[in-house]
């Protein structure tokens, strides 16, 4: 078939209007005014013989025929970016941009240090921007083009349109006061169950790893307190009876800044936590946001 009199164009169209599935949203992302995009959209239904997009109550619904083309389009349109992407060679380090982060003050303290400078040093335009991820996968935010980036230890089920590699590991410990009354013998789970506890919550729930696993064991702690940091509760155990079960990382930044703290072994057992970077497919292939998590993934390789 002779391409000559195909407008390429409209393959671009198609492929954000599939990933979007809403018109506005699309001409937003093409900076089109919406009868241009309504233009467009109607050549597309003209050259492929198909509705393609039919209106729903949340904005589009592809049709079969356009569920058939999506695969063959994304390819062909991540060709041309990767094509015109290695002939613009690093410039999009340059180009002022903004990156959305969804975390913890936990994963904030880990990483942030060392990579805020490097994103000083090789990205100068690019201003980061960090946002608490409430103990919850940013899914709509992440769908929206609103969050670059999610990096937590809870998130599950992922969809197929999502990404996730793996940072880290961290085990848990238990954070208590050097005079601790209740601890001079150790941490035995006598001595754990004997005290008074926070913990971090980012829901508000209070039945957190540390209760199911006792729950398992019919037994159970007092926990006086649920924080919606990882970083705080570690500053309220001083001098008190209290304990904080955390992770390692969290416990070992406390201790080097309170020597009247220390850190005890847990005395049950509970499964490692494997924190994890999450992306969506349509953020995969730019090159930035690739440039990013990779950088992140570096980061997190020396902490």
């Amino acid at each position: 078939m002779n391409i000559t009199h195909k407008d390429l164009n409209l393959l671009l169209v198609f492929h954000v209007l599939y990933q979007e599935r809403n018109a506005t949203l699309a001409a937003e992302r093409m900076a089109l005014s919406q009868p241009a995009l309504s233009h467009k959209l109607n050549k597309l239904r003209h050259q492929f013989g198909d509705p393609l997009f039919v209106r729903a109550p949340r904005g589009l619904t592809p049709t079969p025929r356009a569920h058939e083309m999506a695969p063959q389009v994304q390819r062909l349109v991540e060709d041309l970016q990767g094509f015109y992407e290695r002939c613009d060679g690093q410039d999009f380090l340059t180009r002022p941009a903004r990156l959305h982060l969804y975390s913890t003050d936990y994963m904030e303290q880990t990483l942030l240090p060392r990579l805020l400078p490097i994103i000083r040093s090789q990205a100068p335009n690019l201003v980061l921007i960090t946002h608490n991820t409430r103990g919850q996968l940013p899914r709509e935010a992440l769908e929206k083009g609103t969050c670059d980036l999610a990096i937590a230890g809870f998130y599950t089920d992922l969809p197929d349109t999502f990404h996730q590699q793996r940072l880290l590991s961290e085990d848990f410990v238990v954070l208590a006061a050097r005079s601790n009354p209740r601890l001079g013998a150790g941490m035995s789970l006598e001595a754990f169950l004997a005290c008074e506890h926070l913990l971090t919550t980012l829901t508000g729930d209070l039945d957190g790893l540390v209760d199911r696993a006792l729950r398992a064991e019919g037994r159970s702690r007092r926990v006086v307190a649920g924080l919606s940091s990882f970083l705080a509760p570690a500053r309220l155990i001083r001098g008190t009876d209290l304990l904080l079960t955390c992770l390692r990382a969290v416990a070992v930044e406390a201790v080097e800044r309170d020597p009247e703290l220390c850190i005890y072994p847990m005395p049950l057992p509970l499964p490692t936590i494997e924190l994890m970077q999450i992306w969506h497919e349509r953020t995969h292939t730019d090159p930035l946001r690739k440039w990013f998590r990779q950088q992140v993934w570096e980061v997190a390789a020396q902490a």
